[in-house]
């Protein structure tokens, strides 16, 4: 018996959930997901654990979450990993996200690359520890050739940081502040070829953007899920997806054209 026919039987009708809706037609599947992962460390409390087990957890929620993706058809994620502003956190939580990203690479990335994952971190890497700054270019290395999904880590990445970044990246290439357009901003951002996301989700209720991809999610469509991050799943997934996929999307009054 198929588990929609179950589910028919127990009660009548099919439940009232994402999984038993229609596929989202291809054409409405955002190309670009990109998510502010937020509350891992009220998880954690939350359970009396310690602020690392939160992490933890959040990691498996990020593994699950790109098997959502990769089924779902999107075809870029960026995830918040890692904020220029976490430094003020505690020097024991910023010790364990380090050590918690390099046991990631280890474990995750033959995985990764066995689905098709593409690596990249964007940030400023010339602060963290030399042995993770070669763990990442490796990663980045041994994942380039895939395409079935770019996974974007912003590590040490913050939204106004980049734009700095950018415009003296520019500017130190020839480029004259008299001749500084957005499309020579652009080229110099961290990750140039990343697509302008077309929906950023925020976890754990908050209702801001945190300094995070500022100038590609200029028009991004927003979702605001309650779920903590590591209790986010493919339903809340779905939820987010099908949200985006109700909207008409416009930019600067100029709607998006829907097949």
């Amino acid at each position: 018996m198929g588990i929609v026919a179950w589910f028919r039987d127990l009660r009548g009708s099919p439940r009232e959930d994402p999984f038993f809706e229609a596929p989202i037609p291809p054409e409405r599947v955002p190309f670009h997901v990109a998510i502010i992962m937020d509350g891992n460390g009220r998880w954690a409390s939350r359970r009396h654990l310690p602020v690392i087990a939160g992490h933890r957890a959040g990691t498996r929620a990020l593994k699950e979450t790109v098997k959502s993706a990769l089924r779902a058809g999107v075809r870029q994620l960026t995830v918040y990993s890692f904020s220029t502003e976490n430094w003020n956190r505690p020097p024991e939580e910023v010790d364990g996200l380090m050590s918690l990203l390099e046991e990631m690479i280890d474990s995750e990335v033959d995985e990764l690359h066995e689905q098709g994952v593409r690596l990249s971190f964007i940030g400023r890497r010339e602060a963290l520890p030399p042995g993770l700054r070669a763990k990442l270019a490796e990663s980045e290395a041994h994942t380039a050739g895939n395409e079935a999904l770019v996974l974007y880590v912003a590590f040490n990445y913050g939204g106004r940081g980049e734009i700095v970044d950018a415009v003296r990246a520019a500017l130190a290439a020839g480029v004259s502040p008299a001749e500084l357009t957005e499309a020579a901003v652009a080229a110099n951002l961290y990750a140039p070829e990343m697509a302008e996301p077309d929906l950023v989700i925020r976890t754990s209720g908050e209702y801001r953007l945190s300094n995070f991809l500022l100038w590609e999610s200029a028009y991004s469509e927003l979702y605001f899920s309650e779920q903590l991050w590591p209790d986010f799943d493919e339903a809340e997934f779905q939820r987010a997806l099908r949200a985006y996929a109700s909207r008409d999307r416009r930019f600067g009054g100029r709607q998006e054209g829907r097949a």
